[in-house]
């Protein structure tokens, strides 16, 4: 897999939650911190603020995108300073029911906002670092021909949710899964400024993303600085003062990191035995590889899995 499917794959867990809301003015609604979750906004239709303690508020209008990856709080509102808001909705309480309209008044007319709302859960134990850099709030906001992919699924989803039919509950959680991946594509798409760092600036950077891919494609290869520079096509000591400017950690404290994060999910979701789980993250020896495992996690790994 490549390394943005493998962020994904890795630290999705559960099942992502998702409703359409349709608000009647006035109204505000608080999305209350969750840790080990990630949530999203998009505005379907109207126009709303998103509020967050200490920040200016964000107007947001129809076809904006709002992802907070860190599972912090924030209000939804009609406007920038709302009366009253209604007491915080965590992502995993969205309903079962994929439509609800939220404080209807009576005679109230069409719904002045509508909007998606969806939560994923995350295994903050095996959180890449790629997540870890973004910030708090991304914010994509309506650009008309600007992410197709990305506009084309949120009418997809859109669709799945306002008219349930045979097969919906199968085709939303792959469509979360397919617009978080297109969210953090059009993130990382932007333009780094010269001389940023972090994981925007690497996957833009063709030599440094070779390398990931090659350690994403094969973890139990026999790597070498050498034969990681050899894939981005550069000597020894450039590629390295490369990746490690960018990612800050020079390549194999990558790979090890990454074959660790790899062996974890294979004893969660696995019953190989420990050799078998060694050998696929690149480890000849059993021991070798548990004294690297604990030294990761703190733990051995035939505990982890019990524990898991």
């Amino acid at each position: 897999m490549d390394v943005l499917s493998d962020v994904v794959a890795f630290m999705r867990t559960g099942r992502p939650r998702s409703a359409l809301v349709a608000w009647h003015a006035p109204w505000a609604q608080e999305f209350g911190a969750v840790p080990g979750a990630a949530g999203l906004q998009i505005i379907l239709r109207g126009s709303c603020w998103l509020i967050r303690p200490g920040e200016a508020p964000v107007p947001l209008a129809a076809g904006d995108v709002v992802f907070r990856p860190h599972g912090d709080g924030h209000t939804l509102a009609d406007s920038p300073s709302p009366p009253a808001v209604a007491p915080a909705c965590a992502p995993d309480e969205l309903p079962d029911v994929p439509r609800f309209h939220a404080s209807v008044p009576e005679d109230a007319g069409p719904p002045a906002t509508v909007t998606l709302c969806g939560g994923y859960e995350l295994d903050r134990a095996l959180s890449h670092p790629l997540l870890e850099d973004l910030p708090e709030l991304v914010h994509l906001p309506a650009h008309l021909g600007r992410h197709p992919e990305l506009r084309s699924t949120v009418d997809l989803l859109a669709t799945e949710l306002e008219r349930p039919r045979l097969g919906t509950d199968a085709i939303v959680p792959a469509l979360l899964d397919t617009l978080l991946l297109h969210i953090l594509r059009a993130w990382l798409d932007r333009r780094p400024l010269p001389g940023a760092t972090g994981w925007a600036a690497a996957l833009n950077d063709p030599a440094t993303t070779a390398a990931l891919q090659a350690m994403h494609r094969d973890p139990a290869r026999p790597w070498t600085v050498a034969a990681l520079a050899a894939e981005a096509g550069l000597s020894r000591a450039p590629f390295a003062r490369r990746f490690t400017a960018l990612l800050g950690r020079p390549p194999l404290t990558y790979l090890t990191w990454w074959r660790m994060a790899t062996a974890a999910r294979l004893l969660q979701e696995s019953d190989a035995p420990l050799h078998a789980v060694a050998a696929r993250v690149g480890y000849t020896s059993e021991f070798a590889f548990a004294g690297a495992f604990k030294r990761r996690y703190g733990i051995a790994p035939g505990r982890y899995r019990r524990a898991g």
